[in-house]
């Protein structure tokens, strides 16, 4: 029979958002990590978009979740994870009007549907198992995200966690290398090429045909040169007209 630790997140008199540090001291570990969480999240907005039609979900980037409530002298940043990125359905953007500075989950109550750690490291510290202490125990015994994916762009890969029946489970990939996420409609994978102007295994969606989703500045890119390759093929049909009528001139002249 397996446990569940739900009760660790329900408490009383609990600190709310506004209350609660918004940030443990540290830096982002590298210059990547900031336009990759752009990327991932500018590229499936307009699919989170149709999901959420009345505009209902939240994603934070680089943001804390907080799953328990600490107590002096420990600090209260030791009751929290701030995942890379991650996605949660059904709750609003805003609280009372005013930007999240975290998600609190004694608040809520609803876990996120996937939870995305970019490795820095040797990639230990997102596998680790230590009960109420390792990012995977508490990621997959408390927080219980639907999805846990670990991003190594150092190696050029991601694995990809499904719970289930209170576990997690390693994900296969399918035909094209990439992990369905079917509850969004989405696949995640590896994209070797190039974003802001730097080329890496990037970690990227795509819808479930396969088709890459585009990032904003891709889309507006995009745009430019389906509006240019518009805009020559009304000069070229233009220059034709002129020549046909100049040769029909030609041709009444005679």
């Amino acid at each position: 029979m397996s446990v569940t630790e739900q009760p660790e997140i329900i408490a009383t008199d609990s600190p709310d958002h506004t209350q609660l540090p918004d940030s443990d001291g540290t830096f982002v570990k590298n210059f990547q990590q900031h336009p990759q969480s752009i990327l991932l999240t500018t590229s499936i907005r307009p699919i989170l978009d149709q999901i959420h039609p009345d505009g209902q979900y939240c994603i934070g980037q680089d943001s804390g979740i907080y799953w328990r409530v600490t107590r002096p002298p420990e600090p209260p940043e030791r009751g929290a994870e701030a995942p890379d990125w991650f996605y949660v359905p059904d709750v609003p953007p805003t609280l009372d009007g005013n930007l999240r500075r975290s998600y609190v989950m004694w608040q809520e109550l609803m876990p996120p549907r996937i939870v995305l750690e970019f490795v820095s490291g040797d990639g230990s510290e997102e596998r680790d198992r230590t009960p109420r202490q390792g990012k995977f125990w508490i990621y997959e015994r408390i927080i219980r995200p639907a999805f846990y994916g670990i991003y190594e762009v150092t190696k050029a890969q991601v694995e990809v966690y499904h719970l289930v029946e209170d576990r997690f489970e390693l994900l296969p990939q399918n035909q094209r290398g990439h992990y369905p996420i079917a509850q969004m409609g989405v696949e995640l994978g590896i994209w070797q090429g190039v974003y802001q102007g730097v080329e890496l295994p990037w970690l990227r969606w795509w819808d479930a045909e396969g088709n890459l989703l585009r990032a904003a500045e891709e889309r507006a890119e995009q745009a430019e040169l389906v509006a240019e390759q518009e805009r020559q093929r009304r000069i070229e049909a233009e220059l034709r007209i002129q020549a046909l009528e100049a040769r029909l001139r030609e041709l009444e002249g005679e």
